[in-house]
């Protein structure tokens, strides 16, 4: 028996350009074991559409294959056991930033190592790895224009190309894709490699070269929805970059700018990992917030009399995605006309989001909140109602997730409440007078200001 290896995939769920898989090949001259390890400790907290969605890449994966390892435990006995027992050599990965995943794969290295296996990383789900760039100070950066800068200085190697052929290792016992029943009235987009190249050449011939202009239009389909496919590794950004950088025209330059900024919040993440739960500008923490009560219970189901926010909140629900435009606006809806604590919200995202990623979904919020990185000041308040009539001008958007207001003349979309004869049949009355809220939240922030 020569050399063989195993392939512990994550958050790498492709062939393609896996410089992670491409190490274990050339490490084991006698096959590789594609392996998945199903962790209680992130299936128990992650959001069912989310765990739905990574089952389906996961069969997607598995049929590309012709098998898959699955194991169910703790990565730090499954993942050696499963090395020990076919007389692996080495284990490979994707390397990963995020505060569990770091304490994780130390332990796992840990146990390796005592058993005389290395854990080999390399790459990660990331075109330049999170920790690689400081400023002048040797410091991490927190305001994303310089971290640009310096990120696409630093630059990235080309795409990985996909192995011919793997002699794959599939008679190793293992347990199968766990079931996940999704809730009712929920639909999720394809998984898997394939889908996610697929979404991506359609993204490219019909929607870059307009995305500049479109992107913060919820109403039009002007986005590439590529969100959850990076989540899952089943295309890589260095793959998205080096597509991207052939074009010469303005909607290429703005998404190359919409994927650093996914690179600066993991970057973030990377030297503050208490942000997933705690403020980066800590002073924030002292403010006076309201506890989350009925007005949250009608945010979270789209009941907030206000059109743009309702859509934003049942899209979440009925897709596992939101418009990153209208992410915003109901981001800035809660913390600053509710007064709620960002991470309430953060962790409804979380429940629902089918691109959920911990980095871009804690920072996003904090940056809306005013109380995370760069110069977003609190005093910016989302207007729902302008937001509503300037990104969805005739209420498209609105109509396509808020069957109440279908009927209602666009003149009146955004502000039903101003329509002849009131608001239609079950659409709610506003939960607060925005004009209010915003003075409100203006002098809770003045007052940790002195």
């Amino acid at each position: 028996m020569g050399d063989r290896s195993v392939m512990w995939f994550r958050r790498d769920l492709r062939l393609a350009d896996n410089p992670a898989l491409m190490s274990a090949i050339a490490g084991a001259d006698d096959g590789v074991v594609p392996l998945f390890v199903v962790d209680d400790r992130l299936w128990k907290r992650s959001g069912v559409p989310r765990l739905a969605y990574l089952c389906d890449s996961l069969r997607s994966l598995r049929e590309r294959i012709g098998g898959i390892v699955i194991r169910h435990g703790d990565p730090a006995e499954e993942v050696p056991e499963v090395a020990q027992s076919v007389g692996a050599v080495s284990v490979h990965i994707a390397d990963d930033f995020g505060p569990y995943g770091s304490d994780r794969d130390a332990r796992v290295e840990e146990v390796l190592a005592a058993r005389g296996l290395p854990l080999v990383r390399q790459g990660s789900a990331y075109a330049v790895p999170p920790g690689s760039l400081s400023t002048g100070n040797r410091t991490g950066y927190r305001v994303y224009t310089p971290f640009a800068r310096a990120w696409a200085e630093h630059g990235w190697p080309p795409p990985v190309p996909e192995p011919r052929a793997v002699d794959w290792l599939l008679d190793v016992a293992g347990a199968d894709i766990p079931p996940v029943t999704l809730p009712g009235g929920l639909a999720l987009p394809v998984a898997g490699e394939l889908a996610a190249r697929s979404r991506w050449r359609e993204f490219l011939a019909h929607g870059l070269e307009t995305y500049a202009d479109d992107r913060d239009r919820p109403d039009r389909d002007a986005t590439s929805r590529m969100s959850v496919h990076l989540k899952w590794g089943e295309i890589h950004p260095r793959t998205m970059l080096a597509d991207v950088s052939a074009l010469r025209h303005k909607g290429a330059d703005v998404y190359r700018r919409e994927l650093g900024w996914r690179e600066f919040y993991a970057d973030v993440l990377r030297q503050h990992p208490g942000t997933v739960r705690e403020y980066l500008r800590p002073e924030f923490a002292g403010m006076q917030y309201d506890p989350p009560g009925e007005t949250f219970a009608a945010w979270t189901h789209g009941r907030t009399g206000f059109p743009i926010v309702d859509a934003g909140m049942r899209q979440l629900r009925s897709e596992g995605w939101m418009h990153n435009r209208v992410r915003m606006v109901v981001a800035s809806f809660l913390v600053k006309d509710l007064h709620v604590e960002w991470q309430h919200g953060a962790r409804h995202f979380m429940r629902w989001l089918v691109d959920g990623d911990v980095a871009s979904n804690q920072h996003g919020w904090q940056w809306t909140a005013g109380c995370g990185t760069d110069a977003a000041p609190y005093f910016r308040v989302f207007n729902p109602t302008t937001q509503g009539k300037k990104f969805d001008p005739d209420g498209d958007y609105v109509r396509r997730h808020v069957p109440e207001l279908r009927s209602v003349d666009s003149r009146y979309l955004h502000e039903p409440w101003t329509a002849p004869g009131g608001l239609p049949t079950g659409y709610p009355e506003r939960i607060v007078d925005h004009a209010a809220e915003r003075a409100e939240a203006l002098r809770r922030y003045e007052e940790i200001r002195r």
